[in-house]
């Protein structure tokens, strides 16, 4: 089996090193396509890990269900894995790296037997920008490579930009068994590595996220003298043209997006005041060379929870996700294959 499916040494040693313990049957290199991407969107509907959805109501949506066992971030077994117990901060859960590798490769052990490795090189904020950090997430499944198609930047152009560099992300995921018992998200920050065995869902598997853009980052920016923080950014564009800029830190579920994609009352969009929405989740901060303070939504698409969203809290999210949308975990309307969630309305499907 090939592994070299890059130019770069340090990613193709990796490979090799990680399909030796999973022991895929093949390895596919995402290269940002559409055609490869609708590929993999037949090829999930046939194998039944998305439903395609009413292309009449919903354009490019589809539904994706998760085992009943892994529907949510699981904080109790997400782990940051440094020598030193106080480098992972008071409030995060730490274990020893040695112990953690040895534990975590016995539950990656052939865990893609029969199945296919897919490699996703992909960018956190704009590739080639000063803010960009890259990585390499490596998966067994098309549910996560089409979300990270979502959220982040992928492509080759992510593999030239690096170049012959070693400074990557290098993040391994495994369904494996979906067993709750053995599930572990690990972060070794020392490393530039993130381990994910055991589960499916969106916040524990697409790496580039709270993984990457928070934890590993937070890691990076102590370095390197930025800051990862759990924030929006929003713009505020006066009638004169003048737009200023907030981040606002809110724990999740507690109004982010809501705030982020926020449409002015009448009577100021009469007066010409606008909003842009730059991020909802994530806020990348530094000081610039001009001495101010400057953000970047190191993201490139939203992952928002439905539950409680309708035309009322928040339309600008609703008519985002009325196409190229994957949800996750909500009902669906078998009568006109569409889908439902708590809160959209009063009107629940009866079939």
């Amino acid at each position: 089996m090939n592994t070299c499916v890059t130019n770069n040494k340090f990613v193709n040693e990796w490979i090799a090193e990680m399909a030796e313990l999973v022991n895929p049957e093949s390895i596919v290199l995402i290269d940002g396509s559409n055609e490869q991407a609708e590929a993999l969107r037949a090829e999930a509907c046939k194998t039944g890990e998305m439903i395609k959805l009413n292309q009449d109501k919903l354009p490019g949506c589809y539904l994706h269900r998760t085992a009943i066992n892994d529907v949510a971030r699981v904080e109790n077994r997400t782990f940051i894995c440094t020598s030193k117990k106080e480098d992972a901060g008071n409030i995060n859960n730490w274990m020893d790296p040695k112990e953690c590798y040895e534990k975590l490769s016995k539950l990656y052990k052939g865990s893609y037997s029969g199945k296919t490795m897919y490699v996703i090189p992909y960018s956190m904020s704009v590739v080639g920008s000063d803010f960009a950090k890259y990585g390499i997430e490596l998966t067994d499944s098309i549910y996560v490579v089409l979300n990270m198609l979502i959220m982040t930047r992928v492509g080759l152009n992510v593999l030239d930009a690096l170049g012959d560099s070693g400074d990557f992300i290098k993040g391994l995921h495994a369904r494996a068994e979906l067993d709750e018992e053995k599930r572990y998200i690990c972060h070794f920050p020392e490393d530039n590595t993130i381990w994910s065995v055991n589960s499916g869902y969106g916040g524990n598997v697409l790496l580039g996220k709270k993984c990457f853009a928070l934890r590993i980052a937070s890691y990076l920016g102590r370095k390197e003298g930025w800051m990862a923080e759990h924030m929006l950014i929003l713009g505020v564009e006066y009638p004169d043209g003048d737009t200023k800029y907030i981040c606002a830190a809110f724990p999740s579920a507690c109004g982010k997006t809501n705030l982020a994609m926020l449409i002015p009352p009448e009577f100021l969009q009469k007066k010409g005041y606008k909003v842009w929405c730059v991020g909802d989740d994530i806020a990348w901060l530094r000081v610039g060379e001009d001495g101010r303070l400057w953000a970047v939504n190191p993201e490139n698409g939203f992952f928002g929870v439905a539950p409680g969203t309708n035309l009322n809290s928040n339309p600008n999210a609703l008519y985002t996700t009325m196409k190229d949308t994957i949800f996750t975990n909500v009902v669906h309307n078998l009568d006109n294959n569409t889908v439902w969630w708590e809160g959209l309305d009063k009107n629940p499907p009866t079939n």
